[in-house]
């Protein structure tokens, strides 16, 4: 165990070499040998015989002094963050609440130093009802639709989203926020949400938002940034105003609106206060029935990748959709694999979906009635899709749906 003995002399942990070893000690317990890792795992209560590469991460993690393989990692990583930036301070302090529509920052942030605490709002505003209701109905019109569509369990939603009820209740006029935001729907509703809910300008209320990194040819969100690009970005901060509180709040009331006229409009121009969002108000608009053919614009993306390349499995179209065809990318997999579900199981499907023991796997090929509505011949509106809710906005085939041009007017069929 050079790499474990060496560290504890000086302290500088070799993460590849301690990587090879689990993944060495494993291949070893899978061929019947390492029969001392074998009884150490046995103690701490694995008894095999099937091991995976976690369990032998978790042995060479206490064998190095860690109670785990992430809090190793988590050291190793904070080193060599101080050792590149020996002159960076994050310059807040444990008051400070850094909130994020997920969770994909949270180790980066501690690795490049940042003492505040850590707040997380992850529910995805982009799909399923946002209804302008109290807010006690409301989260449990939205408890309905993420248990429905995400097959979580009803603890574990509750306990989620009772974290985020009492953060954004604990807001106030003392509070000390700063908001790590990207240019997408998810973010920018992730950030009206939270602004719109303050009783008051907090004393501290900062943004941090990007649209694009140097050096990335396809930037997504903040998720795929390293610790070092974190330092980077905290000197961009900016203070919000009451500007911001008062846009926030009229945005909020206009996607949760049944008439989407007045989010159209906002969508339509430029707001200084927060210069990214019109752009994704434009976007999440788009998945409104489209006025010619009545697909949102990401199912008509996604159609024209399967009807420009062939049949493809259903994890390959949606690296197309994020990493090249969607203007402004806003879905995860798991969100991607849901919104797909109403096009395979209609009545009159627009896909076929093949066999494949996970989702992302199983092929995907465009049905004749898809390939008429591409081409201009048949529309979706009539042909019996289920309900749907964009933002606000209730989507009944049956009901004159509101529809939108390209150009993000919206009328009622």
């Amino acid at each position: 165990m050079p790499a474990i003995n060496a560290s504890r002399h000086h302290g500088l942990l070799d993460l590849p070499a301690l990587r090879k070893r689990a993944k060495r000690l494993l291949a070893e317990l899978r061929n019947h040998q390492a029969d001392d890792a074998r009884e150490q795992l046995r103690t701490l209560g694995l008894p095999g015989p099937d091991y995976r590469l976690a369990d032998t991460q978790w042995l060479v993690a206490r064998e190095a002094g860690f109670a785990s393989w992430p809090r190793l990692k988590a050291h190793a990583d904070a080193v060599a963050f101080a050792a590149r930036h020996p002159g960076f301070s994050a310059d807040d302090e444990a008051s400070v609440q850094h909130w994020r529509c997920g969770n994909d920052i949270a180790h980066s942030l501690r690795t490049a130093g940042f003492a505040g605490a850590f707040q997380m709002f992850d529910d995805p505003m982009v799909m399923g009802p946002v209804p302008a209701l109290p807010d006690e109905q409301y989260w449990q019109v939205r408890s309905a639709y993420v248990q429905q569509a995400f097959k979580l369990s009803p603890l574990d939603l509750e306990q989620r989203q009772a974290a985020q009820r009492s953060a954004l209740a604990g807001l106030n006029r003392d509070s000390e926020i700063v908001l790590w935001c990207e240019a997408d729907a998810y973010d920018q509703l992730f950030l009206i949400r939270v602004l719109a809910s303050l009783p008051g300008l907090p004393r501290r209320l900062e943004l941090i938002e990007i649209d694009q990194v140097p050096g990335i040819e396809r930037f997504i969100g903040i998720g795929q940034l390293a610790p070092d690009l974190l330092a980077w970005l905290w000197p961009q901060r900016r203070a919000l105003g009451e500007d911001a509180l008062a846009l926030a709040r009229e945005a909020w009331a206009a996607y949760t609106a049944p008439n989407p006229k007045t989010w159209a409009s906002l969508a339509d121009h430029t707001h200084p206060a927060l210069p990214l969002l019109g752009g994704a108000l434009a976007r999440q608009l788009q998945e409104l029935p489209g006025a010619q053919d009545g697909l949102s614009l990401t199912e008509r993306l996604l159609l024209r990748v399967l009807a420009s390349r062939g049949e493809l499995p259903a994890g390959r179209v949606f690296g197309q959709l994020m990493m090249q065809d969607d203007p402004l990318p806003y879905l995860g997999d798991q969100m991607f694999h849901v919104l797909l579900q109403p096009l395979i199981h209609a009545p009159q499907p627009l896909l076929l979906e093949g066999s494949g023991e996970a989702w992302a796997q199983r092929p995907l090929r465009l049905t004749p009635l898809a390939e008429q509505v591409l081409a201009g011949k048949a529309h979706w509106l009539d042909h019996n899709p289920s309900q749907r809710w964009v933002g606000g906005v209730l989507v009944d085939a049956a009901d004159r749906p509101w529809v939108v041009t390209e150009q993000g007017e919206v009328w009622r069929r």
